[in-house]
């Protein structure tokens, strides 16, 4: 061969076939232009000048990084990523042994997660057998160290070895048993370092602490049950201060200010009204009623620790009978309230002065304010009147227990000095939820002890009658509260 251009030649007849596909004709050279040096030289530059424009283009060419560092300047860093690979690597497989030892458990068919397991250099697979080893001897506490070196007794109940027969009722074996078992205790419950040595406790003790564990359990929860849901004494449980919130947010109250008074069944706080107007929506008896600007609210408690007699006085009321024996003793609470406001509204339509009920919600009642100012109003025992002003209040007081008797049909049954209040020449009567109807049986034995205790307020012996009751020879003894008194009665003359 000469040197000379290589063509390809094709002949007219293929050319001029139908079916053919013509070919690009490329570029033809010479065999002694790709051999020559010049060429070779001319497409190095040109590769040279290409790269040259790229690395300027480049944002690392731009921070000023030299293109001629070689690559043998970066071998601390990839042998730093290396160890960092590698450590994280023997992490990895750790973890992955735990996940399967707790898997697998006591199993006999053990699940595999070796092909999960990253493969790591020789040297640091040699150092994961050898830690494997150490962990094998390497116990965390003594109760770990106990399991360990005690032999493991089977569903026989004994082992054999050298040392003899253990059975699992070894008393070495029991009470360190029971002290790996001290740490199930609630976290609540102070352990201490047990496994710092070698603890050993009986069965006597083991068992006097877990019946300790879950009494202190049970007080626990009891006292934050307790603490939410009840009432204290002079404060509200969260569920009656959402209650009032939304009396406030509503417009029915404009502010809630102190607490008034405790008793033992309830807290008695004092608000500022509204502008709202209620109405049967806001659980009130009358429709359209202007909020007064002062009122009382009145929130009973929710225990029944301080007053536990309560049944007495809901029993035989022929009113909420059919609901006692239906409710647990937080409901109870909302038909007490219930109670107190209805002989209130019997009180009201009756004309004996007494607080007018607003509304009633669950276990709170809100009711009109007596006093002043934000100033309640005294209670009898407190009073210091003088003789005219006592003989005047005592007559409203027995001309108020009268007409409730037979005008309202109800028996305050809890009438003393304590629940009677003085305001503007007048006495209101207060506390009225344990009152009941007349037609109880113990109607009576309530009206005697309340006339005694009224009678006892001051030293006149203005209504001897009252405090006769059961004597033979007076069969008038509550004739005061019926039609004439007994001085009347005297001179009549006896029915034949």
């Amino acid at each position: 061969m000469d040197g000379g251009p290589v063509e390809l030649i094709h002949s007219s007849k293929e050319a001029r076939c139908a079916w053919n596909i013509s070919q690009p004709q490329t570029v033809t050279a010479s065999l002694a232009d790709v051999m020559s040096e010049e060429l070779a030289k001319a497409l190095q530059e040109e590769e040279d000048s290409s790269h040259k424009q790229w690395q300027s283009a480049s944002p690392l060419g731009a921070s000023g990084v030299d293109s001629n560092d070689k690559p043998g300047d970066c071998s601390e860093d990839y042998l730093l990523a290396l160890l960092l690979q590698e450590e994280f690597d023997r992490e990895q497989n750790f973890i992955l042994k735990k996940e399967e030892d707790k898997f697998n458990g006591n199993s006999k068919v053990a699940i595999s997660f070796s092909n999960y397991r990253r493969v790591v250099h020789s040297e640091s697979d040699s150092e994961d057998e050898f830690a494997d080893e150490d962990d094998l001897h390497r116990t965390w506490d003594s109760f770990e160290k106990s399991q360990k070196e005690s032999p493991a007794i089977g569903k026989c109940g004994y082992s054999k070895s050298v040392a003899g027969i253990t059975t699992k009722h070894d008393t070495k074996a029991s009470n360190r048993r029971n002290a790996c078992r001290i740490m199930e205790f609630p976290p609540g419950f102070a352990t201490g370092d047990g496994g710092g040595f070698d603890m050993q406790l009986s069965n006597n003790v083991f068992n006097k602490l877990k019946l300790h564990s879950m009494s202190e359990e049970k007080r626990t929860a009891r006292v934050h049950d307790k603490m939410e849901k009840s009432t204290a004494m002079m404060a509200l449980d969260p569920k009656t201060r959402l209650l009032i919130y939304k009396w406030v947010n509503s417009g029915m109250l404009d502010s809630v200010d102190g607490t008034i008074s405790t008793g033992k069944e309830s807290v008695v706080i004092h608000a500022q009204g509204g502008e709202c107007k209620l109405n049967l929506e806001c659980h009130c008896r009358v429709e359209d009623m202007n909020m007064p600007k002062e009122c009382a609210i009145k929130a009973f408690k929710t225990t029944l620790n301080e007053f536990k007699t309560r049944h007495k006085y809901i029993r035989e009321d022929y009113r909420f009978k059919d609901r006692n024996t239906k409710l647990n003793t937080r409901k109870i609470i909302h038909v007490w309230a219930q109670k107190e406001m209805h002989n209130l509204e019997r009180l009201e339509r009756a004309g004996i002065p007494a607080p007018r009920p607003l509304v009633l919600k669950k276990h709170l009642l809100l009711m009109e304010f007596i006093g002043k100012d934000s100033m309640a109003a005294p209670k009898l025992k407190d009073l210091n009147l003088k003789t005219q002003e006592w003989e005047l209040a005592y007559g409203q007081v027995e001309q108020d227990m009268k007409r409730m008797y037979e005008d309202a049909g109800l028996v305050h049954a809890d009438l003393s000095e304590y629940n009677i209040l003085y305001h503007n020449g007048k006495c209101y009567f207060i506390d009225v939820s344990q009152a009941v109807t007349k037609n109880v049986e113990q109607a009576l034995h309530f009206l005697y002890r309340d006339c005694g205790n009224i009678s006892n307020i001051t030293k006149y012996e203005k209504n001897k009658e009252m405090l006769t009751f059961g004597v033979q020879g007076k069969p008038y003894a509550f004739d005061f509260f019926w039609e004439k008194s007994m001085d009347e009665k005297v001179g009549e003359p006896e029915e034949v």
